[in-house]
């Protein structure tokens, strides 16, 4: 068994090593986003060292300082929490401070000056010989921060999400971070160790809390929050103001200040500094939580829990204004949450995820949502499998592998994860449920229930997560169609495009693209011996409300002695271009160029007629469940099937399904061939009795209909009558013959 990362990757030669150097001497790497080589800058002391790529956001660490070492001896080396001094231990507020000789001060001045350095610049430690860094932030977190189980462990996947949270932060783009985690990976307590650590040095500063519920909300403060500000050392503690343990708001009135050898030798006075008030505080759950403030920091704890009639897209649309001053980004969100299923708050925090994704950008270079998205899977944050250097134990390939909690690991995080879907096969809603909370893949994450199910869903989801190993780029190709040199009704020609409308995974080769038979003038598909479309049209442009379905097309192949895939899906479709006549001659590029016929729904015809229109009615598959001589006039004119029919709305689910128990999933010979996502996900969610939604379920069932329409042509019935015609019947079996 073997296991590959890929959740960071180093980037080399971003920038030419004079320049490099060059800057790095003169300190001339600023604090931010570069737009001269597209990354962001995470270093605070004008140099940069190695540059990493996390979830496509690629970041700049600092150069490499003096790390810490812990021992001489490499495998000695690791974090460890360093021991607060008992002399300091003991002065519990900058009023005891006051109280001091001025030796006593001088004696830990270099000490409190170390630690102010690290919580702004981060700290360089050895792990396992290894020079790691760890920002700020994260410092915090580990070295002064108190958790439910005492002091938090190092794990490295918290290293790459502070980093990647560090990135949020200093790009003037960003509003923050949304966060799709596993169970237990932490996030609450570091959302609030980040709240306390930025409140506590800040002026005049609102910082607030939200979660799936106000109670929710109301623990995190009480329980995280409060604790972690009430045990921070006393220089880094401000003047509270109210109860040490408050219920509804921490108060700041005096930010925390480096204790500086100029205020000693000047004899300055805490009380003498002027402060402004900086709060933090909790919400009950709505989509006007935080409406008409501004804040510096949102902790979204449970983002994916959020359930009717709270609406986390809506709270977003309303708490996104909370972080900016007009067009200038001002505070930033820390959200985080696994998934709740679908329909109870999933949805549309998988909405939010998406629309956070770095690479697609507006032309301001923000995401949809303005956030950036960042997934961790489970194998790098699952209790029990980290090692003594904070790492995961993707595969067991030692003798003795010790864990960050002293006992032995015996086994690699992956094969325990196995093991445990393996087990959970036979209960699918078991299964998904523990997809969610631990998830391998963003498809794990947002795996939906199964109740009301049509189809074989275990199938269905060993090959969406066979598909997700498989690294889908390699299987499908994106692009478009369009007709050699723009000249309609000639040649059409295919070419990768990253913004393209059709997903590809099988391109016929060159002698049999746009093949095209001609009888007594008319156009017919050479390639329908090789396999056929379907299509779920639409008629409207647009729609009232701005959405409306989409238009869907699948191609699927037969057998047949052509070098061509048999019964595989080779395109996907699933698109509601700006007009209906982009859709329609999209659709009839795929059609010439594949030289296959088409069954489409004909309760919305327009398409069908711009078939007819166009010369192209042959390639229009008559409903196979009729004669000619049983069509309507309207069938034999443009062709189609109609979906109101009780019979074929049967036939349609039965094909699928016929479909999905041979083809999808795991067979004796392997997983299937059936790469397309979207149409897999939108199976699962089939519903026969609420067709409007799956498009994909629509059109793709028409392919399978189409490519065996030879199964639903009706039989005519012979009715045998004996009639007698008078002539004797003799048997013959023996030496005589008799009259029967």
């Amino acid at each position: 068994m073997s296991y590959e990362q890929t959740l960071w990757k180093e980037i080399k030669d971003v920038v030419n090593p004079k320049i490099l150097a060059k800057n790095n001497r003169f300190k001339k790497w600023e604090y931010g986003y570069n737009s001269d080589y597209d990354f962001i800058v995470i270093s605070k002391t004008g140099k940069i060292g190695q540059i990493i790529e996390i979830q496509n956001l690629r970041i700049a660490l600092p150069a490499t300082d003096e790390p810490f070492k812990r021992s001489e001896k490499k495998a000695e080396q690791y974090w460890e929490k360093q021991e607060y001094p008992k002399e300091l231990n003991k002065i519990k507020s900058r009023f005891d401070w006051e109280e001091y000789p001025n030796e006593f001060k001088e004696k830990w001045y270099d000490y409190i000056d170390n630690e102010f350095n690290r919580r702004e610049k981060g700290f360089w430690f050895y792990n396992d010989g290894i020079a790691t860094y760890i920002t700020g932030t994260h410092y915090m977190y580990l070295q002064w921060s108190k958790i439910d189980v005492g002091a938090p462990d190092y794990r490295e996947a918290n290293r790459l999400f502070f980093i990647f949270w560090e990135a949020c932060k200093a790009d003037n783009r960003c509003y923050g971070m949304c966060y799709l985690k596993n169970r237990r990976s932490g996030f609450s307590f570091m959302s609030s160790a980040e709240l306390v650590n930025q409140a506590t040095i800040s002026s005049d500063s609102r910082y607030g809390i939200l979660s799936k519920t106000g109670a929710d909300a109301k623990k995190m403060f009480t329980d995280k929050v409060v604790p972690i500000s009430v045990n921070y050392p006393f220089f880094f503690k401000p003047i509270q103001d109210g109860m040490d343990r408050p219920k509804t708001e921490l108060a700041y009135r005096v930010p925390a200040s480096k204790l500086t050898r100029r205020k000693l030798q000047e004899n300055i006075k805490e009380l003498e500094l002027e402060g402004l008030d900086t709060t933090i505080d909790w919400k009950n759950t709505g989509d006007n939580s935080y409406d008409g403030e501004k804040l510096k920091l949102l902790a979204h704890d449970e983002s994916g829990k959020w359930e009717r009639p709270d609406n986390i897209l809506n709270n977003w649309r309303v708490t996104k204004t909370t972080l900016r001053l007009g067009s200038r980004v001002v505070g930033k969100c820390m959200m985080g949450s696994t998934s709740n299923a679908l329909d109870k708050g999933g949805d549309n925090f998988k909405k939010l995820y998406y629309a956070s994704d770095v690479t697609k950008r507006n032309r301001n270079g923000q995401t949809s949502s303005g956030l950036y998205s960042l997934f961790i899977p489970m194998e790098w944050n699952y209790e029990g499998f980290i090692d003594t250097y904070g790492l995961p134990v993707f595969i067991r390939n030692k003798a003795t592998v010790k864990g960050v909690d002293g006992y032995e690991i015996t086994t690699g995080v992956i094969e325990h994860w196995e093991n445990e879907v393996e087990g959970l096969k036979s209960d699918p809603d078991s299964l998904n449920e523990y997809y969610r909370q631990f998830p391998r893949t963003e498809q794990h994450a947002f795996r939906d229930e199964t109740k009301d199910s049509l189809f074989n869903l275990t199938k269905i989801y060993e090959q969406i997560d066979f598909n997700a190993e498989l690294n889908n780029s390699t299987a499908v190709t994106t692009g478009s169609f369009q007709w050699q040199n723009g000249v309609k009704d000639t040649k059409v020609i295919f070419f990768p495009n990253k913004d393209g409308r059709f997903k590809i995974s099988w391109v016929p080769p060159v002698n049999l693209q746009n093949l095209m038979l001609f009888k007594n003038g008319v156009k017919y598909p050479a390639n329908e011996h090789i396999g056929a479309f379907g299509l779920d049209s639409y008629d409207i442009s647009g729609t009232v409300d701005g959405k409306g379905s989409n238009g869907a097309l699948h191609g699927l192949t037969k057998f047949s002695m052509e070098d061509a895939p048999p019964n595989h899906f080779f395109l996907e479709y699933i698109s509601r271009p700006q007009t209906a006549e982009i859709f329609f001659e999209d659709v009839l590029m795929a059609m010439v160029f594949y030289g296959m016929p088409i069954l489409a729904e004909n309760n919305k015809p327009r398409f069908l007629y711009y078939l007819k229109r166009r010369g192209y009615r042959a390639y229009s598959i008559n409903r196979p469940d009729k004669v000619w001589n049983k069509l309507s006039p309207t069938e034999k004119e443009i062709g189609g099937i109609p979906n109101t029919s009780e019979d074929i709305k049967q036939a349609h689910a039965a094909a699928i399904e016929s479909y999905i128990e041979t083809y999808v999933g795991l067979k004796e010979t392997g997983y299937g061939d059936m790469y397309h996502q979207k149409t897999l996900e939108d199976w699962a969610k089939f519903n026969i009795n609420n067709r409007t939604k799956h498009d994909a379920s629509i059109s793709s069932g028409l392919a399978i209909m189409a490519c065996n329409k030879n199964k639903y042509t009706p039989v005519a019935k012979r009715l045998k009558k004996y009639v007698d015609l008078g002539i004797k019947k003799y048997d013959n079996t023996g030496y005589v013959s008799k009259i029967k």
